[in-house]
């Protein structure tokens, strides 16, 4: 971690200046922070009452302590006294973009509002079967998360056997993960046994049946099947560094199939490999499967080949990564921000504007917005993943890479504001004022006694 400037010098640095946050969690709630102790009045925009983003709604529960230890680090943060919280606020439908960086004062704006919307299914016509037999990975994770609360309005779903996951990646499996849990759980209470989400995925499947006197085959499941258009050894589970020499892919390749294989023995889904997406299987106005294309590999990349099959399943589940929203006054490229400047998001038509997290990688998963990061130690994505003998014990050190990024980020940010004219006393209260004239409209008074009043009594 970067040591602190001592009170002081912070205290001159960048006094007078006002900087918006936009999105208040991991990376947008560290570079709030640094910039604050550097003097700056920071205002973090966020749009849901919460502002924990992908901790909350992106890891699944069973990393519950992780969550927690989360939860109370951003909340240390954005609790800091020149910061201002300004929660249920989106960017282009509530507060004006352009306006926000151009005319409300703001020296500079940092968008660190992730990455939220699902990367469509490469299929023409996919998402017209939308609620009719395939779902994406956000909401299904969203409501994993949050179904058992009293006052959970989202989207549901019913966890089924025999679904289909396409994608690739510790977010694909984390969908695996739940399906499996839930259907074996499920299973379970049919023969009057209750064990929990928590404890089925920390004992392992095949273990917690064990002390029951039951083997998987027992429960009648067919379980759920993740299909990736690459091999095993090719799934970004473990970083692969540029440039890495041939024994030092084969290692990493290595390393990747081991993690994989001990997933899919802790939680027994399935991999069908080197199969793309390729059609749709439709019958009675409802998706009930896919068609894949057999890859292969060649230069690292998945070639289609002549061969295909079909897969049927009770639905699918597109899990092959998340793209950042559009926001209106920014332009994109393709699915991502058009950025003239990846190493700090900056945008061609707005100077003053930054970026950080995941809204510049365009992945929406925790892990991978380890930017900065050559690569994560095997044994962090091993803890993360819960196969490890100490179970999910050092998977916190998933977030040092991405939070050295957001510190990064909010370093040159820092160097940007402060070569310019700090605000006047009447400019700067003005700002403060239209500020929280907002917090007022969403009904803020302060932030610690606002996170009580939105958290829900039963979310753990």
């Amino acid at each position: 971690m970067l040591g602190r400037m001592p009170e002081q010098k912070n205290a001159s640095r960048l006094g007078e200046h006002a900087i918006a946050v936009i999105g208040g969690a991991t990376a947008g709630a560290e570079v709030a922070e640094r910039l604050a102790e550097e003097g700056a009045f920071v205002a973090v925009f966020e749009q849901n009452p919460r502002p924990y983003g992908k901790i909350e709604d992106g890891l699944p529960r069973w990393h519950q302590e992780l969550r927690r230890k989360e939860y109370r680090t951003i909340d240390a943060k954005l609790a800091h006294a020149n910061v201002a919280f300004v929660p249920n606020t989106r960017i282009g439908r509530d507060v004006d973009f352009e306006a926000l960086a151009r005319s409300w004062g703001f020296h500079a704006v940092v968008l660190a509002n992730g990455a939220w919307r699902d990367r469509p299914l490469p299929v023409d016509g996919a998402d017209a079967f939308l609620g009719r037999g395939l779902v994406y990975q956000n909401p299904f994770i969203i409501w994993f998360n949050h179904a058992g609360e009293k006052a959970y309005t989202g989207p549901r779903f019913e966890a089924q056997d025999d679904a289909i996951v396409v994608g690739g990646g510790l977010a694909s499996i984390d969908v695996a993960k739940a399906l499996m849990l839930e259907t074996t759980r499920a299973k379970l209470r049919e023969r009057g046994i209750d064990e929990t989400i928590l404890e089925l995925e920390v004992k392992g499947i095949p273990k917690a049946l064990e002390r029951h006197g039951l083997r998987f085959e027992d429960l009648g499941l067919r379980g759920c099947t993740l299909f990736y258009r690459r091999r095993p050894e090719d799934m970004p589970l473990v970083e692969m560094p540029e440039g890495a020499p041939g024994d030092r892919r084969a290692k990493v390749e290595g390393a990747r199939k081991k993690l994989l294989d001990k997933a899919i023995e802790k939680y027994r889904f399935q991999i069908e490999p080197l199969s793309a997406p390729d059609g749709l299987v439709v019958e009675g106005n409802r998706l009930v499967g896919i068609r894949f294309r057999r890859t292969r590999m060649e230069g690292g990349k998945p070639v289609g080949t002549d061969a295909t099959f079909e897969r049927r399943g009770s639905y699918v589940i597109s899990s092959i990564g998340s793209i950042p929203e559009a926001i209106p006054g920014i332009d994109m490229k393709g699915e991502l921000f058009a950025f003239t400047d990846w190493d700090l998001g900056r945008l061609a038509n707005y100077p003053n504007v930054f970026s950080a997290g995941n809204v510049v990688t365009g992945k929406g998963n925790i892990v991978a917005s380890r930017k900065h990061a050559s690569h994560v130690a095997e044994k962090v994505i091993e803890s993360f993943l819960g196969v490890g003998e100490a179970g999910h014990a050092g998977e916190e050190a998933i977030f040092d890479a991405p939070r050295e990024a957001a510190r990064k980020l909010a370093d040159g940010v820092a160097a940007h504001v402060a070569t310019q004219r700090p605000h006047d006393g009447a400019s700067l209260q003005r700002l403060r004022k239209r500020v929280a004239a907002r917090q007022q409209a969403v009904g803020l008074a302060d932030y610690r006694s606002w996170i009580e009043r939105v958290t829900p009594p039963d979310l753990e």
